[in-house]
């Protein structure tokens, strides 16, 4: 025989399962009513509460002990104390997300959800690749330490009928984004990132302004700033209603619309992370299809015009024959291949004739990449793997028009 059990009353409450105190519930909904009344359980211990803690930061306890915890401490000062710093330790086990995930998560989630309910006040579709593109590069700086913002990277560009370069940091390039989008802020009525001071002319001018006004290098101060003031941007154009997209903006030679001024401004992002991604050797994917056919829409649209503007400085072969405005002329069909791809007749030899299909002079195939590189200035006309056919002085006047689209 064995004499009487000597256990106190807490250590009989504290039968554990895998080593946790177990805390018995409520009474079940199908027990006898007229079962001979017992004392209902004693409260548990403040060792055993205590001993709960780690597993109610985890979030790990059942609803009992839950409840249980979260009662005492309401009452006890050290415990509830202990349970806030286990919770702050918690949180440390959950960093941030990494970009290698997904790059283009962001964009999927907003498109499924504005499928679902159209936003209330909806970015204009022309203004979507830029608010994507910025949104693309401020994630891949986001893991950016110190070094990384101090990387050299080397801009280029076309010029006449060379290639030109320019070496910065990463800073420097984000500051050189920063100022250009200054000039559709200043259009749009915004503040001037430059400030008062800043020079006339064109983006060229400004970025020069802008890395020789400090003694300093450019840190990765400027990030706020940039991104800031692309928010803004978006969101004014998306409050500003119907007609905006016409609104001109002045880039010192010349002028582009609103509408175009956007996409421009995407363009040059993507364009300035795959340089930043290339300096620092990280991956960086190629816009979206239909953002990508934008782009390259608008770099077709261009083409007659810097086309005529080389024509006027000597560095294009003379138009063949002038035509009355809205008359078809002589036409290059550009066929791109890829994602963000189609085709756009080119008009030879004045900005103003209608490209016709019956004039044809010259047929050019290009990979959509590849023609972003060189209406980028990042590879030469005569690097360019070109499928053409027809008038040779035709198809070189225009690859050489498409690289003299790229600038500082």
């Amino acid at each position: 025989m064995t004499g009487p059990s000597e256990d106190t009353p807490d250590d009989a409450y504290e039968q554990r399962a895998g080593g946790r105190a177990r805390i018995p519930g409520p009474r079940a909904a199908g027990d006898d009513l007229h079962a001979p009344e017992t004392l209902p359980p004693a409260p548990p211990s403040h060792a055993v509460l205590k001993s709960l803690l780690g597993a109610w930061a985890l979030a790990a306890c059942s609803a009992e002990e839950t409840q249980a915890v979260e009662d005492h401490l309401t009452e006890c000062a050290p415990c509830a104390e202990e349970a806030l710093r286990l919770r702050d330790a918690v949180g440390l086990l959950h960093p941030e997300e990494s970009l290698d995930l997904k790059p283009l998560l962001r964009s999927r989630v907003l498109e499924d959800c504005l499928g679902k309910r159209p936003a209330r006040i909806p970015v204009p579709v022309w203004a979507n690749p830029y608010d994507t593109e910025t949104a693309r590069l401020d994630a891949l700086l986001r893991d950016f330490g110190d070094s990384e913002w101090h990387t050299p990277v080397r801009l280029k560009w076309f010029e006449e009928e060379r290639r030109r370069s320019h070496r910065t940091t990463v800073a420097g390039v984000i500051g050189h984004l920063l100022t250009v989008d200054g000039l559709i802020a200043t259009a749009l009525g915004l503040d001037d990132p430059l400030g008062p001071k800043a020079p006339p002319g064109g983006p060229a001018d400004r970025t020069e302004h802008f890395w020789n006004s400090s003694p300093y290098p450019v840190t990765r101060k400027v990030r706020e700033p940039w991104r800031a003031q692309g928010h803004t941007l978006v969101r004014t154009v998306s409050f500003a209603g119907r007609g905006v997209a016409e609104l001109s903006v002045d880039y010192g030679g010349f002028a582009l619309p609103l509408g175009d001024a956007f996409l421009e401004r995407a363009f040059e992002c993507w364009v300035h992370a795959w340089d930043i991604a290339e300096a620092v050797d990280y991956p960086y994917e190629p816009p979206s299809g239909p953002h990508l056919h934008r782009m390259i829409d608008l770099a077709a649209r261009l083409l007659p015009g810097a086309l005529a503007g080389r024509r006027r400085s000597g560095l294009a072969a003379p138009a063949r024959g002038l035509v009355a405005a809205g008359a078809p002329g002589r036409t290059l069909h550009l066929e791109i291949e890829g994602a963000g791809g189609g085709g756009w007749d080119i008009a030879l030899d004045s900005p103003a004739a209608k490209p016709s299909r019956d004039h044809t002079a010259a047929e050019v195939a290009l990979d959509g990449l590849e023609f972003c590189q060189l209406a980028a200035g990042h590879i030469s006309p005569e690097e360019a793997a070109v499928g053409q056919t027809g008038d040779r002085e035709a198809i070189r006047d225009v690859l050489f028009a498409a690289a003299s689209l790229s600038r500082l």
